[in-house]
């Protein structure tokens, strides 16, 4: 009987290719900003690297743990600083009511994302950290 999740190892246990989801997003912000190249290729080589499991626990540590030094918790705060006027000069043009509701929606997003469960995560790098 096939595996539906699909073959757990492959040939020479390889690091195998992009899903089409993470590989499609990856394309998809192609071209945007050289800033989000840089993330896009960061992203690329992490996916497509042979990591240890020291060095898989700390890149899972670094993207999205939840003691604030994590990446994903910059990039809430970058959003936070794009969506405000004060440092970001080109939203200074909209009006003053669409500037505070735009500085409202990226304060907002700052806050929900601060507040995400990363608890699973914490777990599998504990679990990670366990077998090592």
């Amino acid at each position: 009987m096939r595996d539906p999740m699909g073959p757990v190892h492959t040939p020479a246990n390889a690091v195998p290719p992009l899903d089409d989801e993470l590989a499609g997003l990856l394309d998809d912000t192609a071209g945007v900003h050289a800033g989000i190249d840089l993330i896009r290729q960061g992203l690329h080589l992490l996916a497509l690297d042979r990591l240890t499991t020291d060095q898989t626990q700390t890149v899972l540590h670094v993207l999205a743990d939840d003691d604030g030094l994590d990446i994903l918790t910059g990039i809430a705060l970058l959003v936070q600083r794009l969506t405000d006027p004060d440092t970001n000069p080109a939203l200074r043009s909209l009006p003053l009511a669409l500037q505070k509701t735009v500085r409202h929606l990226g304060e907002q997003h700052g806050h929900e994302t601060s507040y995400l469960n990363r608890q699973p995560l914490a777990d599998a790098i504990g679990l990670i950290d366990q077998d090592t």
